[in-house]
């Protein structure tokens, strides 16, 4: 009985095929390649031995057994016998296995497996074979004189191949076009997604102030009508408080009140430095001295000059009849 007929067989089917008390065969699938040189290798199973897989899996044995419908205990035993005589002659020379390859005893007493590559174990690429495709002929032709064809009624057909550069030239000038139109759609969408937003922030804006000036418009006409009041004031310099009749009412929008008149007066002179008509308030019950952004005959306009100050400024303040 051939052994290595049947261990063949099993390659197609398995990827480890061990031989009690031997070794095992195993494979590996490999893709299809081209090399460089234009060859076509296609899909297969790449076979390799491992001495130290020895023990039995009982697939061996079972498929001969099948074959040959025999008791699985005496084929096993026929295969001991037949891998002994194996260890005996690769003692003395190679062992060689149809179609798989060729072992042989290193200089250390092992195993050294060479696969023959005769046959392709995997079964989907049955029928291929790998061949090697032959390159393209390259037809020159001469540049100084045109090409001319003739088709069956003789007439001259004049033919002039396109040479390369202009391909080329062809190639570049249209690739060129491309970035460029690429370039001016990104530009154009910057620039009008730019005018956009400028526009909706101006239009914020616009929102904004017409509130501000409805409220400013809303806070000037509730104020209601105001008596008549007559103003008699002498005073030496716009700093000081203003001497009043006991009858007469001042209305101020107050800056700050201060402990110290010297941070009082830091303050009063540095409201008169941004514009403010400012001037010193009546003192607090407590002592404080106040600092007013300005000071009113008419309730009307010291409310005006509160709204500013406030709510478009965003400065603090607070309104005090005095």
């Amino acid at each position: 009985m051939e052994i290595k007929s049947y261990i063949n067989d099993l390659l197609y089917q398995y990827e480890c095929v061990t031989i009690p008390e031997f070794g095992s065969f195993l494979t590996r699938k490999i893709p299809a390649k081209i090399s460089f040189d234009g060859t076509f290798t296609p899909p297969k199973k790449e076979v390799s031995f491992n001495s130290l897989l020895k023990t039995n899996d009982g697939i061996l044995a079972k498929h001969i057994a099948q074959k040959t419908n025999s008791n699985y205990e005496s084929i096993l035993k026929l295969i001991n016998k037949k891998t002994i005589k194996w260890i005996e002659k690769l003692e003395v020379e190679s062992l060689n296995f149809p179609g798989i390859g060729e072992m042989k005893l290193n200089n250390h007493g092992k195993i050294e497996f060479l696969p023959s590559n005769e046959i392709n174990f995997y079964k989907n690429s049955f029928g291929l074979y790998s061949f090697k495709k032959n390159p393209l002929v390259n037809i020159s032709y001469n540049k100084k004189h045109d090409q001319i064809m003739e088709n069956s009624n003789n007439d001259d057909l004049l033919f002039t191949p396109e040479s390369k550069n202009k391909k080329r030239k062809m190639q570049y000038i249209k690739y060129s076009a491309i970035g460029l139109l690429i370039i001016v759609l990104i530009g154009s969408i910057y620039f009008f997604s730019d005018n956009y937003l400028s526009n909706q922030k101006l239009k914020e804006i616009e929102i904004a102030q017409k509130k501000i000036k409805s409220n400013v418009q809303k806070a000037t006409f509730d104020i209601g009508k105001l008596s008549k009041v007559e103003l008699n004031v002498n005073s030496n310099n716009s700093n000081k408080v203003s001497n009043l009749s006991s009858n007469e009412k001042y209305f101020s929008v107050i800056a700050g009140s201060f402990r110290s008149i010297n941070n009082a007066e830091n303050k009063l002179n540095s409201l008169i430095k941004e514009g403010y008509k400012a001037e010193m308030a009546k003192k607090s019950s407590e002592g404080f001295h106040r600092v007013a952004y300005g000071r009113f005959i008419s309730k009307k306009k010291a409310i005006n000059l509160l709204i500013f100050v406030k709510y478009t400024l965003q400065e603090e303040a607070w309104f005090l009849e005095e």
